[in-house]
């Protein structure tokens, strides 16, 4: 079986200056680091970033905002993160936020091939969307539609080199979402186990789904 296991360079060449990228990660956990370093040392700008949020200002994700590589970002929420706030204020970074549900359900629909979701236009909360309104019995509902992105950014604790993947803990968070959503998936792992060693129950991203398998801190199968 041809493995996916490669190096961080042969898998990073797919992000390109401008490119929509997927990330994983939840207040850091979960986050893909070691490719996040990467794309910092590769020098590449102009990135539309879709993810759970803006990270920290020197750690994870938002040091790649911290380095002004984003052009826009798309999220739920940048407290943690007062450098995103201060480019979002000034005009220098394009901030769409969503509620969390909202937004894993937009990435989730992207990864399923649907065109997208009804959120109750009731609700309270406006995402600045043109689609019309529509009324289902006594309810009044807005398409939302779905979500992908050239590049998928993601952090697993194990996979095969085919690509089946296990999280670990909270560390999941929306990493398999993200993994179906993107037309080119790339992961980074801690441990990789050779094909049939895992525990099929386990196994919460089929490896149908990755395309490249870096191990963090680098080398290749």
């Amino acid at each position: 079986m041809l493995s996916k296991w490669v190096t961080v360079e042969t898998a990073m060449e797919h992000v390109r200056d401008g490119a929509e990228i997927l990330y994983g990660g939840f207040g850091g956990v979960g986050s893909p680091l070691f490719l996040i370093d990467y794309l910092l040392q590769k020098g590449v700008q102009d990135l539309t970033l879709i993810g759970n949020d803006a990270g920290f200002p020197e750690w994870g994700i938002g040091r790649l905002i911290t380095k002004k590589r984003v052009k826009k970002l798309v999220t739920t929420h940048i407290g943690s993160n007062p450098e995103a706030g201060r480019q979002m204020m000034d005009g220098a970074l394009d901030v769409t936020f969503y509620p969390q549900g909202i937004l894993a359900e937009k990435i989730r629909s992207g990864g399923v091939g649907l065109a997208g979701i009804f959120v109750d236009a009731n609700q309270g909360w406006e995402s600045g969307s043109q689609s019309p309104v529509i009324q289902v019995k006594d309810n009044r509902y807005r398409l939302e539609t779905a979500i992908n992105a050239q590049v998928g950014l993601i952090y697993a604790k194990w996979a095969d080199s085919y690509g089946n993947l296990i999280y670990d803990k909270a560390a999941r968070n929306l990493n398999p979402l993200m993994a179906m959503a993107a037309d080119i998936t790339i992961v980074e792992v801690d441990e990789i186990i050779p094909v049939g060693e895992m525990d099929p129950e386990q196994i919460m991203t089929p490896g149908i789904f990755v395309d490249y398998i870096v191990k963090s801190g680098g080398g290749s199968g």
